[in-house]
């Protein structure tokens, strides 16, 4: 095995992949302006170019079947914000409970992982409640799934995490047990570029 096979800390794509994954991007950005008006993919691809560890965190985004888009672009910082705009929460990672405090307090089925472990390891941050109703607004998502969302301290601390879906037209917040995890709820990431 090759250095460059071995698992290591460096986040980078093949170029083959790199190439790929700009494919993507950019075919998901011209078909879905509605997220991301006046905005132009020349100049998005440019800033992905120079983050090679940001092209890959997409690609987890994309690979665990995010489809993450450019939703906003904040001037004052000068980066391009990306969201996972699939249209259920994404499959790849769903089965999860809500942090390694919860799942270490199961005693019986513990699910394989939890959001805030795989959202760091994937270089995203958790969507909070305010971003997912503002993801919300560009187009319908959620309707037979689930997504955590960031968890205030305090709901926290008392053993809960709330998460949020769309029924009946509209976007619901609701909480559970941390610990707890479904075949149908998963996480929403962004990540500024």
């Amino acid at each position: 095995m090759t250095a460059s096979n071995k698992t290591s800390n460096k986040k980078e794509l093949s170029l083959e992949m790199h190439e790929e994954l700009l494919r993507v991007l950019k075919a998901r950005f011209e078909k879905n302006m509605n997220r991301h008006k006046g905005l132009e993919w020349a100049k998005v691809q440019a800033k992905l170019e120079n983050n090679t560890e940001k092209l890959w965190s997409l690609n987890e985004m994309e690979r665990t079947g995010g489809e993450p888009d450019v939703v906003g672009y904040d001037k004052s910082m000068d980066e391009y914000i990306f969201y996972d705009c699939s249209a259920e929460s994404p499959k790849g990672r769903r089965s999860i409970c809500y942090d390694r405090e919860a799942l270490e307090s199961r005693k019986n089925h513990k699910p394989e992982n939890n959001v805030i472990d795989m959202a760091t390891a994937m270089g995203i941050e958790l969507l909070t409640e305010e971003q997912y109703r503002a993801l919300q607004k560009l187009e319908n998502i959620d309707m037979k799934t689930s997504s955590w969302v960031q968890t205030p301290a305090d709901i926290r601390e008392l053993g809960g995490a709330i998460f949020c879906d769309r029924r009946f037209g509209h976007v619901f917040v609701y909480c559970n047990g941390a610990d707890s995890y479904y075949a149908a709820r998963g996480f929403r990431g962004s990540l500024r570029v």
